[in-house]
């Protein structure tokens, strides 16, 4: 066996690119692991896992590579790979958009004067994503930033800003939008309709749209707002904006808003001001003792005259003993639903996205009982792509709660649409069946859930992934909601 590790100083590639020039390098036969990343604390985290050492003046600006394989001809062929794909990549970087012979735009401000847009979608790294969302509101531009760790003061300040210009800020951390029919980010293929959507949580959204979708309803916008538009310190500036923009428009006929638990008091200032809407307004704020999604969308559905339930499922026969359930998600709002769902049957569930402070896990992730772990945290994509686009993280772990004789059921969220995974069943069904495999190797039958979350038109192919899915040995479900309440029942030891 023979390993490669090296860091190269200063060499910046996206962490969506480097995902691709990783499986290029680990697609070279005979190589075991590759690691192709930026130095960042968390892939230094995984560095070490895959047992590779790390030097100690590594920098978040470096270039990592550690490769892992049979002989040192393979390291050859392998790095002769990575020479060629970041080749591949800094070219496409260069290249640029088709603007005819005139110099590419340096800035947003640049770039408006030379088309007609009314919005900017800022994706940059979170700190640079300010400036540039600054740019873009000066330029008369409502925006999208989808950019994660962004401080929350400026979060606010920029909110501020665009209230006064009358334009609108979606984000930070803005993973969904459907605007006139265009998806932004991560978005599903829906059905065009009378329902708007104001949301406070990327896969909430998601979630309610596809089951509206299956439903035969469809959307006139979807406007996600970020996942702390809500909290007490940006006191819900952009819902509020939303709630204004969706009651003036007259393709709109009624208005659902999803958001991760909020402030007690936020919430009531918007249930309030839509109170005051001449469209009628339905809610879907997330929390104990509060209706989960799926019940808001069946809501929904039959005020609108049409019929709720009869949720897409396949189940498996999995029997396990009693034991500890699992939640690995993708995400943070269907981890946030998971967990109200198992808090009130199981009790204490650990997360890093805790119900209750005490209920934190520490910084490693690692906890006994009951865990649900949101892999779309911020502080878990810093320099990472997305898990909806990079399945490694949750791959990893899931290998893990197989070896762990204490975990009886392992529920997962998997996410289809545009900007997601082209193929996720790919790595996920073999992942799952392996696992089932490790356990039952050890002499315990291990459950595992999934939530599939999109809709038939989706690229991915929403009936070949379930397929996959199921014939690995997972229960599938559309329904978020439902697919909690059988991994609570399985972990419990009943058949629901």
């Amino acid at each position: 066996m023979s390993t490669h590790v090296e860091f190269r100083r200063g060499a910046y590639f996206d962490s969506v690119s480097l995902m691709q020039v990783s499986r290029s390098v680990t697609d070279v036969a005979g190589v075991q692991t590759a690691l192709v990343a930026m130095a960042t604390p968390l892939n230094l985290d995984l560095l070490a896992e895959l047992g590779f050492d790390a030097p100690a003046d590594a920098e978040p600006n470096d270039l990592l590579i550690a490769i892992r394989a049979d002989d040192e001809d393979t390291i050859e062929r392998a790095i002769g790979e990575l020479e060629q794909s970041l080749r591949a990549t800094a070219a496409r970087g260069r290249s640029g958009g088709d603007l005819g012979a005139a110099p590419a735009a340096r800035t947003i401000g640049g770039a408006s004067r030379r088309v007609e847009a009314n919005l900017a979608l800022v994706s940059v790294p979170g700190h640079y994503a300010f400036a540039e969302a600054v740019d873009a509101l000066e330029a008369g531009l409502s925006v999208m930033v989808f950019s994660d760790n962004v401080p929350v003061w400026q979060e606010v300040a920029l909110k501020q800003a665009a209230a006064e210009r009358g334009l609108l800020v979606m984000g930070p951390d803005c993973g969904t939008a459907v605007i006139g029919g265009v998806g932004l980010g991560f978005a599903n293929a829906l059905r065009r309709g009378r329902v708007g959507i104001v949301a406070a949580s990327g896969t909430g959204a998601q979630q309610v749209s596809c089951l509206l979708d299956q439903a035969g309803l469809g959307i006139s916008h979807l406007i996600g707002v970020g996942g702390r538009d809500l909290s007490d310190e940006v006191g819900g500036r952009s819902t509020l904006c939303a709630l204004a923009a969706l009651d003036a428009d007259p393709a709109t006929g009624l208005i659902v808003v999803i958001s991760k638990p909020p402030a007690a008091e936020v919430a009531r200032t918007i249930r309030r001001a839509a109170g005051q809407l001449s469209t009628p307004t339905v809610f879907a704020l997330l929390d104990r003792g509060q209706p989960d999604l799926t019940a808001v969308a069946e809501h929904v559905i039959t005020r609108l005259g049409g019929r709720a339930g009869g949720w897409f499922e396949r189940l498996s026969g999995s029997r396990p003993a009693p034991g500890a359930l699992r939640g690995l998600f993708a995400g943070g709002t269907l981890c946030d639903e998971a967990m109200v769902i198992a808090a009130d049957v199981l009790g204490p569930v650990l997360s890093n996205i805790p119900l209750r402070p005490e209920w934190g896990l520490p910084g490693d992730l690692r906890g006994t009982g009951h865990i649900m772990i949101d892999f779309g945290d911020d502080r878990l994509t810093q320099g990472r792509p997305h898990p909806m686009i990079d399945p490694s993280l949750r791959l990893q772990r899931l290998a893990a709660e197989a070896r762990d004789p204490e975990c009886s059921v392992v529920l997962l969220d998997v996410v289809l649409g545009y900007g997601a995974d082209e193929d996720p069943a790919a790595t996920l069904a073999p992942a799952v069946a392996g696992a089932r495999e490790v356990a039952a190797e050890a002499g315990r039958d291990l459950a595992v859930v999934i939530s599939l979350c999109g809709t038939r038109a989706d690229p991915q192919g929403f009936d070949r992934q379930a397929g996959l899915l199921h014939e690995a040995g997972a229960s599938v479900h559309l329904s978020n909601a439902a697919a909690a309440r059988r991994a609570v029942a399985l972990a419990q030891g009943r058949q629901p």
